[in-house]
């Protein structure tokens, strides 16, 4: 068994050098696809669902965010998430990469975050796409005059902050398995799990789970299942804050756990 030595973070390790090749180990698994192509998968799908309803966007920009963005929100972005963590912890598990990433001089606390931000990171980078996909398909393909309403842009940035605890939760279970699909199928059956206590109006619980979390936020401003037609800065600022809670509170665990146990699996 190899076990961390220390969880001290080392005074040099807040580089930005750790991040950046953390980046750098995922040249390979091409995160892009997922980071692109799901938000364009995503709204393709709202596209032809708009076409082929024959009901065109009957409340404009809210139809549009309904059809792309609501639909992204109930499980691709928990998926895309969980996909991506896998990415970021796949180089770990291959070879002898695990025993030089438990040898490093970096505490296993820093790990974990480091690990989190990187994943973090995709996932708002997977969000901007999706925004700009949406907004682009409005203006270009359906000729919506203007913007969307300010609280729906402000409610699709606060997702980005929404799933750096989702990262961390990921990140976590992606560090305790090889496995890429058993990784996802978690993520998707806690998704799952999400859009049942939603629908059952237990919205309080989104401020203990995660992937809750994410989902409750990226429906914001939607109506659906509960969520406000228009949140206020109430609703932002209490997202905001249980986002930092959870992320602190997972990476810690995680690292503990890192220090503490021989991952291999």
């Amino acid at each position: 068994m190899i076990a961390r030595t220390s969880t001290a973070l080392d005074a040099n390790s807040f580089s930005p050098s750790p991040l950046l090749a953390e980046l750098l180990k995922l040249r390979r698994s091409q995160p892009l696809l997922v980071v692109i192509g799901l938000p364009l998968v995503v709204t393709g799908t709202g596209i032809i669902n708009t076409l082929f309803s024959g009901r065109g966007l009957e409340d404009g920009w809210n139809t549009l965010w309904l059809r792309t963005v609501g639909f992204y929100g109930l499980f691709p972005l928990v998926l895309g998430v969980a996909i991506l963590a896998s990415l970021v912890w796949r180089p770990e598990h291959r070879d002898s990469n695990w025993n030089t990433l438990m040898t490093s001089p970096i505490g296993a606390t820093h790990i974990a975050l480091i690990k989190t931000l990187a994943i973090a990171g995709l996932a708002a980078a997977m969000q901007a796409t999706m925004l700009i996909v949406v907004v682009a398909t409005g203006k270009v393909l359906f000729g919506l005059p203007g913007l969307p309403p300010a609280h729906l842009l402000a409610s699709g940035t606060l997702v980005a902050v929404a799933c750096v605890p989702l990262a961390a939760f990921q990140s976590s279970i992606s560090m305790l398995t090889r496995s890429f699909a058993g990784a996802v199928a978690l993520a998707a059956a806690l998704a799952g799990v999400s859009v049942s206590l939603l629908t059952a109006k237990i919205g309080s619980i989104s401020y203990t789970l995660p992937h809750a979390l994410a989902t409750r936020t990226a429906l914001l401003g939607s109506g659906m299942f509960s969520a406000p037609s228009h949140p206020d800065m109430t609703t932002f600022g209490g997202i905001a804050t249980t986002a930092v809670i959870l992320t602190l509170l997972i990476v810690v665990s995680t690292g503990w756990i890192l220090k503490h146990r021989d991952l291999h699996i």
